[in-house]
């Protein structure tokens, strides 16, 4: 194969990788495992624990995929998302709905067979909820869409829980409760960066529709609720004061984001970072505090 040859299959692979947001996928992946180890005191099965994340992440891509689809014609009046393959015309419309059809029947095909049918059905729900209820119409229609749409990007603990157990339980909603609190600050944080840009494009995101002010009282506010939120699985015995003292400490963190954010204008990108490496270490921390406290159990 020539050098020219080779470059295009490289350049072709990447742009259908980047059709599934795989840092969006990576995060989602993330609390999906967690859920799993959370589901049970014994160890997670391995053909769950690959390919039920396998299945979430298929059908989490194909979402993305749709995302892109939809968004071509606004995506090139962005900076941050100028450069997607179907903006660029790189790939087209047709090429990333057969694949989006494709990666989405193969991951409902893979939890059918290897985790169970409620799984797969909260799977196309969230998928669904995302890709079409969200992106087609509450982007556009509400600034409160990042709110309403959360609840789809707030399911992979939750699909993960389900994979293991086959049931749907009240600590599995708490989890996803936790990251529909933290979505709007997390996004808001990023919208006021890019506001010029969302205005541009037409989308009424909350800080181009009431400005940033407003939208700086109302990431304070759902900090200080996610906060609150976070203390609700201590307080239901799920997990112990290693779990409490993080969270809070994390949370006071986030907090002093969301307050410099409202004194500096040019802070939103730090707090959305913050923000991302919050969701990585709270997850982490409910992992660490849930095997201590079997370990202790164990030894008492």
């Amino acid at each position: 194969m020539s050098n020219v040859e080779t470059s295009a299959v490289a350049v072709s692979w990447r742009d259908y990788l980047e059709l599934c947001k795989p840092n969006v996928v990576a995060l989602m992946l993330l609390t999906s495992v967690i859920g799993m180890l959370l589901a049970t005191d014994q160890t997670v099965p391995v053909q769950i624990l690959l390919f039920g994340n396998l299945g979430i992440a298929l059908c989490a891509g194909s979402a993305a995929a749709v995302n892109h689809i939809v968004d071509r014609h606004v995506d090139d009046k962005m900076a941050r998302t100028a450069d997607r393959p179907i903006a660029q015309g790189r790939l087209e419309p047709r090429q990333a709905v057969i694949f989006a059809l494709l990666t989405g029947l193969a991951g409902m095909a893979i939890l059918l067979v290897f985790t169970n049918v409620l799984t797969a059905w909260l799977t196309l729900a969230s998928l669904v909820g995302y890709a079409f209820i969200y992106t087609m119409f509450l982007k556009r229609a509400t600034p409160q869409n990042i709110v309403i749409g959360g609840l789809a990007g707030a399911a992979p603990p939750l699909l993960g829980w389900v994979a293991v157990t086959g049931e749907i339980h009240h600590n599995a909603l708490l989890l996803v409760l936790i990251i529909f609190a933290w979505t709007p600050p997390h996004f808001w944080a990023l919208a006021i960066h890019r506001k010029e840009e969302y205005a541009k494009a037409e989308i009424p995101m909350l800080p181009v529709t009431h400005g940033e002010k407003y939208t700086k009282i109302n990431i304070l506010l759902y900090t200080t609720m996610l906060m609150v939120i976070t203390t609700l699985p201590y307080l239901t015995g799920m997990f112990g004061l290693l779990y409490l003292v993080g969270s809070l400490l994390l949370g006071l963190r986030f907090l002093y984001w969301a307050m410099v954010m409202w004194l500096d204008k040019d802070s939103g990108m730090k707090t959305f970072r913050f923000s991302i490496i919050y969701l990585m270490v709270l997850f982490a921390l409910m992992l660490l505090d849930h095997y201590l406290i079997e370990k202790i159990l164990y030894i008492a």
